[in-house]
């Protein structure tokens, strides 16, 4: 049960196509990787994409145990729910707010979580209904924001951050996906999208940047085939920098750990 869950990390971004999904299957697989017991919930209940990442096959359903909850999928080692085993991969999601967030609280309470060191949580972008629900119904340990350096994702980045520190929800620092492009063909190096955007964020909010990730087909490839670059290529570069923004994590959790009290459940 959510009791039995040590860490709670939800990963962010202010709007969507910035890889947060991706940074976060990997980001798990990370932890997992290190010898720690990792759940991931994919909080985007109208466009979840976890289970197509992590190469759980469309049809699989969870069984349901005692008082109707729900038993976790396992994913390459994760323990996972998502709105993607309870509809077909066909199936629009035409909900109001409150119908979503209705889903999203019976995911993440009515999950039969085993004891974890660390959950997960795929947000949806925006600063909507279910981050509110989010802050409203669990104590969260942090929050990683993931952007690019180009400035439109960076405004709304910054307003991801704003809201976690409205809701009193410690931001564990910036990842900056897509900070450079190096052309396969010549080798030449080139910031696409800009460059150190992710540092100023982290610096105007006195937070860190946790790590960056080159714009590569490769990530996209292997997260499209249901093994992400940690587990496809273990011992790969992009693996290397994907565990060492869980080493970040796990440093700024342990900084905010003194602030965050014990997981609680709000009414």
């Amino acid at each position: 049960m959510l009791e039995d869950v040590k860490k709670i990390v939800a990963v962010a971004s202010g709007k969507g196509g910035v890889g947060k999904s991706t940074v976060t299957a990997n980001l798990a697989l990370a932890m997992a990787a290190k010898g720690f017991k990792v759940g991931l919930l994919d909080a985007d209940v109208y466009g979840p994409s976890q289970a197509l990442m992590l190469g759980v096959a469309d049809g699989v359903r969870p069984q349901t145990t005692s008082g109707n909850n729900f038993g976790p999928i396992e994913a390459l080692g994760l323990y996972t729910m998502s709105m993607a085993y309870l509809v077909t991969e066909k199936t629009p999601m035409v909900w109001r707010g409150p119908m979503v967030s209705g889903a999203f609280q019976q995911m993440l309470t009515q999950t039969d979580w085993p004891e974890l060191d660390y959950l997960f949580i795929d947000m949806p972008p925006g600063t909507g209904d279910i981050q509110l629900t989010l802050a409203q119904k669990v104590q969260v340990s942090g929050a990683v924001i993931v952007t690019t350096p180009q400035d439109i994702a960076l405004l709304d980045a910054k307003k991801g951050v704003e809201m976690f520190r409205k809701v009193k929800i410690p931001v564990l620092g910036v990842v900056e996906n897509m900070s450079l492009h190096t052309c396969s063909e010549c080798g030449h190096t080139e910031p696409v999208f800009g460059e150190g955007g992710g540092e100023r964020i982290a610096k105007e909010y006195d937070t860190v940047l946790l790590g960056q990730l080159p714009l590569t087909s490769t990530i996209r490839e292997q997260a499209d085939g249901g093994k992400p670059s940690v587990v496809a290529e273990p011992d790969g570069q992009i693996a290397g920098f994907f565990s060492e923004i869980a080493d970040n994590v796990i440093a700024q959790l342990a900084e905010a750990e003194q602030d965050v009290p014990t997981i609680t459940f709000g009414d």
